[in-house]
């Protein structure tokens, strides 16, 4: 039997439209998905605005494509990154792309890149347009992610409000999103998988993450919901860990 092998990944980074500051913290998040096989970022290296990125490229890796702003007004480096996604494509070297950026004008090569079979994981702020989130298979905000190069000299007070600052409360939309999901999963008897929950969540709402409310995994978030959900921990075969499994307090 083969053993399951790690996503290549190309990691494709707009400079203009996400900041440098979380470039550690980005590169350790899409580690988890899988590995970065090529790594590039698009920007005007002669403006002085994407100055900040020159020192965590030499740190990380990552190669610098340069593209010059032909016309006040238009992004030429979303031309460049979208030319470069195709050939690489092409090239079957890879199993999917990391789209780092918070601009909607990478929403249909998201799309087309889904519809070629690749994984797509979008990175970017939470201002980013609805329908670049929505065209990735998974997307995470920026905000959530931790261990940022700017925050490893903060204080952790300030580290901690910040962070704060970015949770959302759980609220009735996501409650709801919870309990259709467990309904579309459950057993007879009204149980369902807490690990198949998590990725059902995700296709139906791609920036689905524990971590937006405050918790660093699905399950302390459904344990928290105790007037919603019942939890039942399950030993395996062999007892070496637990299964979650999730039915809807009726």
């Amino acid at each position: 039997m083969r053993e399951k092998r790690d996503l290549n990944l190309a990691v494709l980074i707009d400079a203009d439209n996400v900041p440098y500051s979380n470039i550690k913290g980005m590169l350790d998040e899409i580690a988890k998905i899988g590995v970065p096989t090529i790594k590039r970022i698009y920007g005007d290296w002669t403006k002085p605005t994407v100055s900040g990125w020159k020192q965590p490229l030499l740190e990380h890796a990552i190669t610098p494509i340069q593209q010059y702003s032909y016309t006040t007004g238009k992004n030429a480096t979303d031309s460049a990154m979208i030319i470069d996604a195709m050939d690489i494509l092409h090239s079957g070297k890879v199993d999917g792309f990391c789209l780092v950026s918070s601009d909607s004008d990478f929403t249909r090569l998201a799309v087309r890149l889904r519809e070629s079979g690749m994984q797509v994981i979008g990175i970017g702020e939470k201002k980013t347009p609805s329908p670049f989130i929505v065209a990735c298979d998974k997307f995470i905000y920026i905000e959530i992610i931790g261990d940022s190069d700017d925050q490893q000299d903060t204080p952790a007070s300030t580290a901690k409000k910040d962070k704060e600052k970015n949770i959302e409360p759980v609220n009735k939309k996501l409650i709801n999103l919870l309990k259709s999901t467990v309904r579309d999963l459950a057993d007879d008897d009204g149980w369902a998988y807490l690990g198949d929950i998590g990725n059902l969540v995700i296709k139906k709402r791609p920036d689905f993450d524990p971590r937006n409310y405050g918790f660093s995994k699905l399950t302390a978030l459904v344990k928290s919901q105790k007037k919603y959900f019942e939890i039942d921990e399950r030993k395996t075969e062999k007892g070496h860990s637990q299964l979650v499994y999730v039915k809807i307090k009726e």
